[in-house]
């Protein structure tokens, strides 16, 4: 499934109109869908109580169409606008004899705390992809009222239309004053923001309809959610007839006195996403100290320039002699930060003999080892995947953590053309980028994946699976799905609290096994909203007998005799 940026779903509009459909068919279509969804959600709409939210743009309009639909189907329906429209679709909208009001008509917004208490449901359509405007002024005011009507108890459901009021759509920020949707009905395909924390957390449930754009229209555009259908496709063939070396061998560069675990980590990641042969190179006084916790692993102890920290020249000429044998590469878990274990890393990822490997994973140490001079990652002789978590891309970038975060999708995608590498920038919705701008989004946002270790599970698995022959884009793909699902699973046998990054490892072959098929799927609870009830009436607003006159105004709005 694709993901669109604001800008990108601006450019498929306008191909479309070029393909012969209109603005005001898509307009027509997308509040049609809107209007089916809360059908759906609500069973029967007779004399059902829906509010709708109206702002100045395409958004709105999207919302007039929804309102005039709902009112046909039997609903009673109220438009509530930011401000004042004269447009078609506000005009067929008074003209159909929905009550419409306005901002300006509503003095201290007594009408719309009326309109906001009686609703079953609101339809928030008052910004759309068009806007990352701040919340304030006249639009303040609304948001705050309709944050105090969902605080209740018993309170109406909100559908938002394409997206979240506050909601930026390439980014996923989150404005102060935006408020939570239960569904966000979102229009060809979802925008990034929908996909990107903190906003994924507002959208609730995802809904994406198709509103008429032709297909193909968006073949060029290369941003997708990471799905299980995608992830499935990219499983490794594991044929009867298989040996050790079928799988692919994979040497884990890692460890140092102080984190001897996470050279364990990532070979448990790495066999349990199913490498062959896992060897892991560490230096030689705590090599002893990880056969018990990994006796499937081959050891290469390697010299020592101090106590736990290896000596770079030796210990690179006792790894090039091993490299023949090896498919993939994992470096840098739990290295240590020492000016030998550096040069090491520098010195190799740009060595002629590295570049046999199908591919090199660096994570943890070793991109804190390289940041924030990374001029060596263009000249590396094999591809690298770099798997840094949010501060550990800050550290390669020079940015905060928080700039990180506020821009994921387009980071990652820069700094991947920039290093020509493919980036995993781990964290809630992991982002997968390629040096040629392609970019895959996990859906899993697993606060139990938020603990030591998780990330060196993940970079075992990639290797693994790179080992297996899988591209280094198919593979940290592969790699983040089943690393993702793994949390999941965890979670859901241990609780977001207290998993382990052990838990994790152990989970990914399991993973494995759902997505080969070996095991039923699990269904995923679909809630539902449970749309009835509690509104009580609608704040005197009773039924409206005509339009009024164009406009209709508050006293259409609200008015009429019960």
């Amino acid at each position: 499934m694709k993901l669109l940026t604001s800008a990108e779903m601006r450019e498929l509009e306008e191909r479309a109109e070029a393909a012969g459909v209109s603005t005001d068919t898509l307009m027509e279509n997308a509040g049609l869908a809107v209007a089916q969804e809360i059908w759906m959600q609500l069973g029967s709409l007779e004399d059902r109580r829906i509010a709708v939210l109206v702002g100045p743009g395409n958004n709105g309009g999207d919302g007039l169409v929804a309102a005039r639909h709902l009112f046909e189907w039997g609903a009673q329906v109220r438009a509530y606008a930011l401000r004042e429209r004269n447009d078609a679709q506000w005009t067929q909208t008074v003209e159909l004899g929905v009550p419409c009001g306005t901002v300006s008509e509503d003095d201290n917004f007594e009408a719309l705390e009326a309109l906001l208490s009686g609703a079953e449901a609101i339809v928030d359509a008052l910004l759309g992809t068009g806007s990352s405007r701040p919340i304030e002024g006249d639009l303040a005011e609304i948001m705050t009222r309709l944050a105090a009507i969902r605080s209740r108890t018993v309170k109406p459901k909100l559908v938002a239309v394409d997206l979240p009021t506050g909601l930026d759509a390439d980014s996923g920020r989150l404005d102060p004053m935006a408020v939570a949707a239960d569904e966000t009905v979102t229009f060809h395909a979802p925008k990034v923001g929908l996909y990107m924390q903190p906003g994924a957390a507002a959208a609730g449930s995802v809904q994406q309809v198709d509103i008429g754009i032709p297909p193909g229209l968006d073949e060029d555009l290369q941003t997708e959610v990471l799905e299980r259908r995608a992830a499935k496709a990219l499983l490794p063939d594991r044929p009867a007839n298989a040996h050790k070396g079928t799988f692919g061998r994979v040497l884990v560069i890692a460890g140092s006195a102080r984190y001897p675990g996470a050279a364990v980590l990532a070979a448990r990641g790495a066999y349990r996403a199913g490498a062959g042969l896992v060897t892991i190179a560490t230096p030689q006084s705590i090599a002893s100290q990880m056969v018990a916790a990994i006796p499937e692993a081959t050891f290469l102890p390697l010299p020592e320039y101090d106590n736990g920290v290896i000596s770079g020249f030796a210990a690179w000429e006792i790894v090039r002699d091993e490299l023949e044998l090896v498919d993939a590469v994992v470096i840098g878990c739990g290295f240590g930060r020492h000016d030998h274990s550096g040069k090491f890393v520098r010195e190799f990822l740009v060595s002629p003999e590295v570049g046999a490997v199908n591919g090199i994973v660096v994570d943890a140490d070793g991109l804190n080892l390289l940041g924030p001079d990374t001029s060596v990652l263009p000249n590396a002789v094999a591809p690298v995947v770099l798997t840094p978590h949010p501060g550990e891309m800050g550290t390669l970038t020079g940015l905060s953590t928080e700039d990180v975060q506020g821009q994921r999708l387009t980071i990652a995608r820069e700094r991947a053309t920039e290093w020509n590498c493919h980036v995993v920038l781990k964290g809630a919705n992991t982002v997968v980028a390629t040096p040629d701008n392609r970019a895959r989004v996990s859906e899993v946002a697993q606060p139990a994946l938020a603990t030591a270790g998780t990330g060196d599970v993940l970079s075992g698995a990639i290797g693994a699976l790179i080992a297996q022959g899988l591209s280094p884009f198919d593979a940290a793909t592969l790699g983040v799905y089943l690393h993702g699902d793994a949390g999941n699973r965890s979670a859901r046998l241990h609780g977001t609290i207290g998993v382990t990054a052990g838990d994790v490892a152990d989970q990914l072959a399991m993973a494995s096994r759902s997505l080969a098929g070996e095991e039923p799927v699990e269904s995923p609870s679909l809630g539902g909203f449970g749309m009835g009830g509690g509104g009580g009436d609608m704040g005197g607003l009773g039924q409206l007998a005509g339009s009024g006159g164009l406009g209709g105004g508050l006293e259409g709005l609200l008015g009429g005799q019960q």
